[in-house]
């Protein structure tokens, strides 16, 4: 008899063992079901998207926002407005050009509202022709996004533009990076069932990637480059990156004077490392998370993180901002001040450009160059042997 309970006792333990598990199935399918409802409306708002592009240049009046952000944000992003308050004097004062000054945009702030852009914030951006945003911290775990993730939707910044330039080893890369879509528009909307498994999901559309790849190869039309590389792993990601390859060659088609090759991130991040070959490159156009983990990298071989500008594009606003990230520790070691600002003035630079400041932008650029390439008079180490931020600022602008 006592065999017999312990067997009737192992089927109810299996039985109600399995309903749980399929409880969390439902769950999860409910959840997957919304996410798929979600991404599905939102290509659709591209498709039916009609509105003319703006043209930053041509605006009578360019209104800049600045978001400090958070730890060695606050500090370079002041040191960058100060650049560009100085190179925009004329038209400050004309009214030509509006600089505002957008505060909130805070770790702090993000958690107590618990947003990722608290929406007073995100409104105060709207209002903003071109944004130059310092590094924002992203909470590890639950479910807040990272501020930059949520402004790239917001906003709708499809197109992260990286360039970096080596003229002496003859590199001149131009980083295509689709901005809306992949891992990190889904990144904090995962399913869990706990104590069993996780699954997180990436996504592409037909829209999301051929705006990228159109802009890719408009830029490479443009400058007279020739070469266009598509990163992927498409061999192992066979939907999303397998249609992200081929969306990329149909557009491809519309340029017959560039060549359209096919490369996997793995061995693309050996490529950039080989002396002989990567010369070779010139424009890439890849998916979200790849984009962002080789950027690192190329700007680690242009002298380190510190050292690169990003842009941030779509067709109604851009965003500017350094590619570190806020590097908290610096804070609370001390050395907050010996912070590099030379990426988030580089990203300056480029914000002038696309407003189309060109002469200006051109003037820092080789101010830029002659500082921390040539001279080398001031430099900063992100300790106390070397510069301040500010030090190193002061100097820059005296090259102007």
């Amino acid at each position: 008899m006592s065999d017999e309970k312990n067997i009737i006792k192992e089927v109810i333990d299996i039985g109600l063992s399995e309903m749980k598990d399929m409880s969390e199935v439902s769950d999860a399918c409910g959840q997957f079901r919304q996410l798929l409802l979600e991404q599905l409306s939102r290509e659709t708002q591209m498709e039916q998207d009609e509105r003319p592009p703006k043209d930053f240049s041509k605006l009578e009046t360019v209104t800049i926002g600045v978001c400090p952000g958070d730890g060695i944000g606050t500090i370079i992003s002041k040191e960058a407005e100060r650049v560009l308050r100085h190179l925009l004097a004329d038209e400050l004062d004309s009214g030509d050009v509006v600089i505002k000054d957008i505060e909130g945009l805070t770790i702090e702030n993000r958690l107590e509202k618990q947003q990722a852009v608290p929406d007073d914030v995100l409104a105060e951006i709207k209002t903003c022709d071109v944004l130059l945003k310092g590094p924002t911290t992203t909470p590890k775990g639950g479910t807040m996004e990272s501020a930059n993730v949520a402004l790239r939707r917001e906003l709708d910044l499809y197109a992260n533009v990286r360039p970096v330039s080596i003229p002496d080893q003859g590199i001149d890369w131009t980083f295509f990076r689709e901005n809306t879509e992949g891992e990190y528009v889904l990144g904090s909307k995962g399913i869990e069932i706990p104590g069993k498994l996780s699954m997180n999901f990436k996504v592409t559309t037909e829209c999301g990637t051929r705006r990228i790849a159109r802009a890719a190869f408009e830029y490479a039309k443009a400058n007279g480059k020739t070469n266009v590389a598509i990163v992927t792993k498409a061999n192992i990601m066979k939907q999303t990156d397998g249609n992200f390859s081929r969306i990329c060659h149909e557009v491809a088609s519309d340029y017959p004077g560039i060549t359209a090759e096919d490369w996997y991130i793995d061995i693309m991040t050996a490529n950039l490392l080989k002396e002989e070959r990567r010369a070779d490159f010139q424009v890439f156009v890849l998916p979200n998370l790849y984009g962002d983990i080789i950027t690192d990298e190329a700007a680690q071989i242009q002298g380190g993180v510190g050292t690169a500008g990003s842009s941030n594009m779509g067709d109604h606003y851009a965003m500017f901002e350094a590619i570190h990230g806020s590097a908290d520790r610096m804070i609370s070691e001390g050395r907050g001040q010996y912070a590099n600002p030379a990426s988030i003035i580089k990203a300056a630079a480029m914000l002038l450009r696309h407003i189309g400041r060109i002469d200006k932008a051109q003037k820092l650029e080789d101010a830029l160059t002659e500082c921390v390439e040539n001279e080398k008079k001031v430099v900063i180490t992100g300790h106390e042997d070397g510069a301040t931020a500010e030090e190193f600022t002061d100097y820059l602008i005296s090259k102007l």
